[in-house]
């Protein structure tokens, strides 16, 4: 059974850091572009960063660009969100997924499997 969990989201003052931690069970996703997306009550999911399969390639939504970074740990099965100087507008659920493909893709239709999230509530 494939199981995605979260972790690291929490209450944090504005221009603090967090890392999240999305591990992944079940099956490798070694082959697997992956996403982090987050909902603000309200408001839509949006997608904050994602990388493909290997790494090497990443992107992020221009609202994060400079703060966050995505990696992942093909070994440990695990991708990471490093977010920095986070900001009031950054609170929102956080979600951690995995792409049907091996390439970067940006909206919720693209990805297969989805984690239940973690809080992340950042503080004026």
């Amino acid at each position: 059974q494939v199981q995605l969990v979260e972790s690291g989201g929490r209450l944090v003052q504005a221009g603090g850091s967090l890392r999240l931690t999305c591990a992944a069970s079940g099956r490798s996703f070694n082959s697997n572009a992956m996403g982090w997306f987050r909902q603000a009550p309200g408001k839509e999911r949006e997608l904050v960063a994602a990388i493909n399969y290997s790494g090497a390639i990443t992107m992020y939504a221009d609202s994060v660009k400079g703060r966050f970074t995505i990696s992942r740990n093909n070994a440990r099965n695990t991708v990471y969100l490093q977010m920095n100087s986070l900001k009031p507008e950054d609170t929102a659920v956080y979600y951690c997924a995995v792409a049907f493909g091996r390439v970067v893709v940006t909206t919720t239709d693209d990805y297969r499997y989805w984690g239940k999230g973690t809080l992340v509530t950042v503080s004026s």
